[in-house]
């Protein structure tokens, strides 16, 4: 599923986006002869105006939405529909900045180790992100070890593939991307969409994740794009803590990320857009031993669109490199915000990985309004018994479907909320409603003599048959979620010999307990082993 522009960065496809870049260079600048009447702040639309220059027409009636403009002046344009054609310019050198820097630094600087791959997170300011990947680990096959871009699957993708080993399955890194969607509701967010696209360059499966939430300044953006920071670690009611979801989730998805965001601003700045792009792909092709994170910024000011600069230089490659290795040409990249509308991110997930036998990780196609996962996740059998035992289906396909899994991966979900999978909403299911001849037994939480856990409230734990039990159907084991997000879904803590406990489905949400990092399961602590020793005695007491 290699692209024709990974194998070949000199493609036709890269060679028409460096062109593109020299067209935007030429508006903004003044250089384009349309443009010479309009003075140095003219915003500007895509246009057709030659045979030479990429064809697109833009209405601008909303200029938040079309304008783009340099960093001063006052933002009129000099045709009379708020428009200026784009063309092409002989040298890429012209093209303004529109980001700040992006720069090595010395991993003596700064560095935080959070896992044992011995990742290196560089001094971080607001225009940075350049964390240390370590070397290519010697157990690589042979054939990723003399071509790693050779390999689509995710487990022989060498080192890129140990930041992101939090994510053995790829439903726990779609939950991740959920939990920061469902975390912007209070920043206005009332959906978030997943869908699949297509990459017209090479026709290949994409996958979109888009929420209308808050956005994303552009400190914000790059943190979120780096490794190990964390805005939400110490934020009540939200899920997210660790500072390294969105990016483990997008590298276990695929090999090349880009995120488009707008945000409203605040008191001290206006409205800001920025694109960013995290590509294992790059990375790989140009031999880089930093993750390089490319990113162009832009400020809504005085009517219009304004690049937010510091070198020239730096901006020239930044965008150089988006347009010659996203999905995107520098038309496209800009129109991505039209689905942004007035706020909100929205990633894009490309160069999908692959199984063993060269099939895309993500079936899309058994379930047109569904995302399955082929593997080992996928049990046919499962399958046909779940059409037979409707009050067992969350059970026996939650593994290998998006769809079901999303449907119980919270408790509750806002007042308002929507998940839309492929066009369709997802139906949030309590996993309660599954059970009859049900109990509510109260578990208080032992609390440790030190101040490391808060104190918490009464814990209360359903539990009961699940409705096909009378089938013998083997179901059993307790959902357990953590401030509202399932952390183990029908954990089987209670094997004795035999049919004992068999049916016996519990559900609770346990605050006191850690989640650990890649929330597939708790910390191993003292508390969690007195809360699974009581968890064994309350199934084994209704049984």
């Amino acid at each position: 599923m290699a692209s024709s522009l990974i194998h070949n960065p000199n493609s036709a496809d890269a060679v028409d986006d460096v062109n593109a870049a020299h067209s935007l260079s030429t508006v903004i600048n003044g250089s384009a002869h349309t443009a010479d009447n309009a003075g140095s702040a003219s915003c500007f639309v895509i246009s057709d105006d030659s045979d030479h220059s990429f064809s697109h027409s833009v209405n601008a009636s909303n200029p938040k939405k079309r304008k783009y403009g340099s960093e001063s002046g006052n933002g009129s344009s000099s045709e009379d529909d708020g428009s200026v054609s784009i063309l092409k310019s002989p040298k890429l050198s012209t093209i303004p900045l529109l980001v700040q820097p992006i720069r090595s630094v010395k991993s003596s600087e700064y560095e935080t180790h959070f896992s044992s791959s011995s990742l290196k997170v560089e001094n971080l300011t607001g225009l940075e992100v350049v964390p240390y990947i370590s070397p290519m680990e010697d157990n690589l096959e042979d054939e990723c070890k003399d071509n790693p871009l050779s390999c689509r699957q995710f487990w022989k993708a060498g080192d890129y593939e140990g930041n992101c080993n939090g994510h053995p399955i790829s439903s726990s890194a779609f939950a991740e991307l959920l939990d920061n969607s469902l975390d912007e509701v209070c920043n206005g967010a009332t959906y978030v969409n997943i869908d699949m696209l297509i990459n017209e360059r090479d026709g290949s499966r994409m996958l979109l994740i888009e929420d209308n939430g808050g956005g994303m300044c552009p400190d914000k953006m790059r943190r979120c794009m780096s490794l190990g920071y964390s805005s939400k670690r110490n934020m009540p009611n939200t899920i997210g803590q660790y500072g390294n979801g969105f990016k483990t989730s997008t590298m276990r998805l695929g090999a090349d990320v880009i995120v488009f965001s707008r945000s409203n601003g605040s008191d001290q700045r206006g409205s800001t857009q920025s694109i960013g792009m995290l590509s294992y792909t790059f990375l790989r092709e140009t031999g880089k031993e930093d993750i390089v994170v490319p990113m162009v910024d832009f400020e809504f000011k005085e009517d219009c669109w304004s690049k937010m600069m510091r070198s020239e230089d730096d901006w020239n490659r930044n965008l150089e490199i988006i347009a010659q290795w996203s999905p995107y040409s520098i038309e496209e990249l800009l129109e991505q915000f039209n689905f942004v509308k007035d706020h909100g991110t929205r990633i894009i997930i490309y160069n999908l990985w692959e199984d063993d036998e060269d099939h895309l990780e993500l079936d899309f196609d058994t379930d047109l309004h569904d995302i399955q996962i082929r593997g080992v996740n996928r049990d046919e059998k499962n399958i046909k018994m779940a059409q037979q035992y409707p009050n067992s289906r969350h059970y026996l396909t939650y593994r290998h479907s998006l769809r079901i899994y999303a449907s119980i991966l919270y408790l509750s979900l806002p007042s308002g909320f929507r998940i839309i999978l492929r066009g369709k909403d997802v139906e949030h299911h309590n996993l309660a409603d599954d059970l009859m001849l049900t109990k509510e037994i109260i578990y208080k939480p032992h609390q440790l003599p030190v101040k490391a856990i808060k104190k918490q409230s009464d814990v209360i734990v359903t539990i009961g048959f699940v409705k096909d039990a009378r089938s013998h159907i083997d179901v059993q084991g307790f959902n357990v979620y953590h401030k509202n997000r399932l952390i183990k879904p029908f954990w089987r803590i209670w094997n004795p010999a035999g049919s004992d406990g068999r049916g016996v489905v519990g559900v609770l949400e346990a605050n006191f307990v850690e989640p650990a990092h890649d929330k597939q399961g708790f910390e191993k602590t003292i508390v969690l082993s007195r809360l699974e020793s009581r968890l064994i005695q309350f199934q084994k007491d209704y049984w």
